[in-house]
């Protein structure tokens, strides 16, 4: 079992009900980063299921829980031969945390798309990409040491500050322990990029309040491409879109988010 694995892991106390702890090994400077909570919530929902794959999430971030103990409670609300749909709420101290909408199926590893288009971005080669500096300690980014990931060099012109004007965002992700990657890995890459709208100038903790993400294709080995953009910035919201591309160059993972901007 991988760190991430443990870090996720689901225990059934019934079958309704999964104690899990939250790992403060996946902190963005305090707040715990909604992938990996996503995550953990799936891996109670897919043992609840008979079906073995996460295809469609949406999830309501109500507020921030902190590490710790937590439940997933489970409710099925409908089960057929191909999907099944149920509700799943992180509870903490009686209190709900993430609300979520999931259904789960069976995908075929060997399937071959009908049609598929490319990618929306060509993205430089590894070697022409770029790390962030590691975070300060007092940062409590304990997330970055989670994974790798090397970034087209104008999307963190932030950095600098010379922001490209536009929201957007691409990586090549890896978890840092080697692990190949899977649904779980896939729910934590479609929310690890910094916000969309830090290339458009804006800093700052940016909370999402709810994500939708679609499990498109099971991701062969290898590095993961994260494709990011925006269309939006108004009234203090953002929408972050992230398209999740493997090894094989199939497309595996879709998300949309929408969250508020952040104040640096």
């Amino acid at each position: 079992m991988t760190k991430f694995d443990e870090a996720t892991q689901a225990i059934r106390v019934d079958d309704t009900t999964y104690d899990v702890c939250l790992d403060d090994g996946y902190s963005i400077g305090g707040p715990l980063n909604g992938g990996y909570l996503v995550a953990t919530v799936l891996r109670a929902v897919v043992d609840a299921s008979p079906h073995a794959h996460p295809v469609s999430t949406s999830a309501q971030f109500l507020r921030a829980p902190r590490p710790g103990p937590a439940r997933v409670i489970v409710e099925r609300l409908k089960s057929g031969r191909t999907v099944t749909t149920a509700r799943a709420s992180l509870v903490q101290d009686g209190q709900p945390f993430i609300e979520a909408l999931v259904t789960t199926a069976t995908l075929d590893a060997a399937a071959v798309p009908d049609w598929s288009g490319g990618p929306p971005v060509t993205m430089p080669g590894r070697d022409a990409c770029v790390r962030l500096p590691m975070p300060k300690p007092e940062s409590n980014m304990t997330l970055s040491a989670q994974m790798e990931m090397l970034f087209d060099p104008p999307t963190i012109g932030w950095l600098s500050g010379e922001p490209t004007g536009r929201p957007e965002a691409r990586a090549y992700f890896r978890m840092a322990e080697p692990q190949d990657p899977d649904p779980y890995v896939l729910a934590l890459a479609v929310d690890a990029l910094p916000p969309v709208v830090f290339s458009a100038g804006a800093r700052g903790w940016a909370p999402t309040v709810e994500l939708t993400w679609h499990l498109r294709a099971l991701p062969a080995p290898g590095w993961l491409t994260l494709l990011g953009s925006g269309r939006l910035i108004s009234d203090g919201w953002f929408d972050e879109d992230v398209e999740v591309w493997d090894s094989a160059g199939r497309l595996v993972a879709q998300s949309r988010q929408i969250a508020r901007v952040g104040r640096g």
